[in-house]
């Protein structure tokens, strides 16, 4: 009875008074600026559920953070007062830590070589892991492979990390990766970055082109070495309180809008990286390629602090990676 009661509340929370139709009105929060791969696949995927639900539920989108950063929206997703978000890997992995293991330093040898590995049975297990914490994963999109940025000189090995304040997001794979590399990682969320990077708070960060760009990040950056160190996802999630006051037709609409926009995302990630580097090096910005054989030997000892603590996953991560690599 409490749970009926429950899902009720939920559902009228996202109601709009209407006629004969019930129409509903979903909340989608994401962090990224316009012009990013994750805003237009966001806009997508709402435009693809009102199409497939005849106008009945409506995906209202908040970017840049308006419904709040990542945090809040999976703290938000799981009280059932949010229903999407397009998140980060790093946040997602504050409440499910086994996502962090997509980031094993130099683990996929590209983009297409990751999401053939999300799409199996990894995958799976991440969304079985997701629906305990009260979250249903949609689909995995993608947020590339990232690079680090700086104010202080070329990174070209790891000696160059040295002492640098390298903002991270708030995950411990990318903190242990940078700590392994002799940096200071300072964590913080995205939508204090630019400030960040503007006033000297920190030296630098890592991202993939596309977030650099489209976050105006490479107007207060000097430097982008391209270290390749480590692949992010975008778990495109929705609340598991609200999933379940929907009916099974509404569902399977969500569903395939995910994957759907999903596809779309990782097609416009994978050009991005490659169009954007020129108009950065316009810009002003010092491009410099990296030779990676330190940087993996540097971080090696990431893969044993992980595998210790998850062993059957950091396993079939790493085998499945290797396996679509061939």
């Amino acid at each position: 009875m409490k749970k009926t009661v429950l899902a009720s509340v939920i559902a009228s929370a996202f109601f709009i008074s209407g006629n004969a139709a019930a129409q509903q009105t979903l909340q989608l929060a994401h962090n990224a600026a316009e012009g990013n791969p994750k805003w237009d696949a966001s806009e997508l995927f709402a435009e693809l559920v009102e199409e497939g639900t005849n106008g009945e539920l409506i995906v209202d989108v908040g970017g840049n953070a308006q419904y709040g950063d990542d945090m809040e929206a999976i703290t938000q997703m799981r009280m059932g007062t949010l229903a999407f978000s397009t998140n980060s890997q790093g946040s997602t992995s504050s409440v499910v830590p086994q996502f962090s293991v997509l980031g094993l330093p130099f683990l996929f040898n590209s983009l297409p070589n990751a999401w053939e590995v999300m799409d199996g049975e990894v995958g799976d297990e991440l969304k079985r892991l997701s629906e305990e914490k009260g979250l249903v994963l949609l689909a995995l999109w993608d947020n590339g492979i990232r690079h680090v940025s700086n104010n202080v000189r070329p990174i070209e090995t790891p000696d160059d990390l040295e002492g640098l304040k390298i903002r991270t997001p708030p995950d411990e794979m990318t903190v242990d990766i940078f700590e392994a590399l002799g940096a200071n990682p300072t964590p913080m969320n995205f939508s204090e970055l630019y400030i960040a990077l503007e006033q000297g708070v920190v030296d630098g960060q890592e991202n993939p082109l596309m977030n650099i760009y489209s976050s105006k990040l490479h107007e207060v950056q000097d430097y982008i070495s391209l270290t390749g160190h480590k692949y992010e996802s975008t778990p495109l999630l929705m609340s598991k309180m609200v999933w379940d006051t929907l009916s099974p037709e509404y569902q399977e609409v969500i569903q395939q809008a995910a994957v759907e926009a999903g596809e779309f995302n990782r097609q416009a990630s994978l050009e991005a990286d490659e169009a954007l580097r020129s108009k950065m090096e316009e810009a002003g910005v010092a491009f410099n390629e990296v030779n990676p054989e330190p940087f993996i030997e540097a971080t090696s000892s990431v893969y044993d602090q992980w595998a210790e603590e998850y062993p059957e996953l950091v396993e079939m991560v790493v085998n499945a990676a290797q396996r679509e690599a061939q």
